[in-house]
């Protein structure tokens, strides 16, 4: 697999499905687009070329775990070795996305494509080091391994398609990530690290002023290219944030939905789509994270979030709950009675069809 054939396999989702989705929504026993949006997240699978049914879905979130030289700057407060700590937990069940997963019959499997720590037993790897450099003194990594991880992710679903996976989400654990995040959402819409960076795991409010710094010296010392995602990536992102724009490319040249998580998550989202714009239309966007700098990286890729919890946890756990939207979304499509087997004859049934539900789906390209 080359960059070049990994954006070519990415299709525009099959608006004929959709006309057709739409359509049968609409015959449904309930009022026209009373399901609002359910209706338009059936409908955008149903464009999809990975998925052959709205039945059986099998869900995976992927969590790519990895850690940051830039901690060392002092822009956060956990100690480094919580990311080990955390992914370990991650393998037994325990940690946030794990349980919350469970709920909705979705499996989690978290990535080493980067710890600092030596290789933790039957946990996958992609690691080619332990932790990406620290972006105030110089790239987070080689471009080479940035286009190598972005690859090898986009293979990983691959990989895990052939094990019957048809809806992934994305998620990711590394102390300090939200600092290139932050970079990267900055760099590659435009705006000033200060309407970006937040205070992610719980930092102190009267140290922002830090963390802002160090995103502004890591974009002046490093000069990433905003016309080039993986070189943003590869100059002030990380190995997670890599890893998650590979699932999205991934997903979407493989015609499946990917379930983006939170502000780690639309930074990839923001990378993956300026390499192809058409990723966009795989985004199934969770919620709308708490994190400083969501709300503009949103509108840049022009999607909007479906749950508005506060949340901040990250690892994904944003996308585990939106799982049950997608499970939601399918139930109706496939099982719900239609209105002329039931005797009921509204009319709006005898106008011209008019895809109701078809009507909130925006397919787009990023500006």
């Amino acid at each position: 697999m080359t960059l070049q054939s990994l954006i070519d396999a990415i299709q525009p989702l099959d608006r004929e499905n959709m006309e057709q989705a739409a359509q049968h929504i609409d015959s449904l026993v309930k009022p026209l687009g009373s399901l609002g949006r359910l209706e338009a997240l059936a409908i955008q699978l149903s464009g999809m070329s990975g998925i052959t049914g709205l039945q059986n879905l099998q869900k995976e979130i992927i969590v790519m775990c990895a850690d940051h030289g830039v901690y060392d700057e002092g822009v956060a407060i956990s100690p480094k070795n919580v990311t080990t700590i955390q992914a370990r937990n991650m393998q037994k069940g325990l940690t946030g996305v794990c349980v919350l997963a469970k709920n909705s019959g979705t499996h989690v499997l978290p990535v080493d494509i980067g710890i600092d720590c030596d290789p933790i037993e039957h946990m996958l790897s992609l690691k080619l080091a332990r932790g990406c450099g620290n972006i105030t003194q110089g790239a987070a990594m080689d471009y080479e391994h940035a286009e190598t991880l972005l690859l090898a992710s986009a293979q990983l679903v691959q990989q895990r398609i052939a094990a019957g996976i048809t809806v992934f989400g994305i998620g990711e654990l590394g102390i300090a990530n939200t600092t290139a995040a932050a970079a990267v959402i900055s760099v590659l819409t435009g705006n000033d690290p200060g309407d970006v960076v937040g205070l992610g795991a719980n930092f102190p409010p009267e140290r922002l002023a830090h963390k802002q710094s160090i995103v502004r010296q890591a974009i002046a010392l490093n000069q990433p290219d905003n016309q080039n995602a993986i070189d943003v990536l590869a100059k002030v992102g990380g190995f997670e944030l890599v890893g998650m724009a590979g699932v999205i490319l991934g997903a979407a040249a493989f015609g499946v939905p990917v379930v983006l998580d939170g502000f780690l998550s639309y930074a990839s989202a923001l990378a993956a789509c300026q390499i192809s714009p058409s990723a966009r239309d795989y985004c199934i966007p969770s919620h709308m994270s708490t994190e400083k700098g969501t709300a503009l990286a949103l509108q840049h890729l022009n999607l909007q979030p479906y749950l508005h919890l506060d949340l901040r946890l990250g690892e994904g756990s944003g996308a585990a709950i939106a799982m049950s939207l997608i499970d939601a979304a399918c139930s109706i499509y496939c099982h719900m009675g239609k209105l002329a087997s039931s005797g009921i004859n509204l009319p709006e049934l005898k106008k011209p069809h008019n895809s109701t539900a078809l009507k909130h789906i925006k397919v787009v390209e990023l500006p």
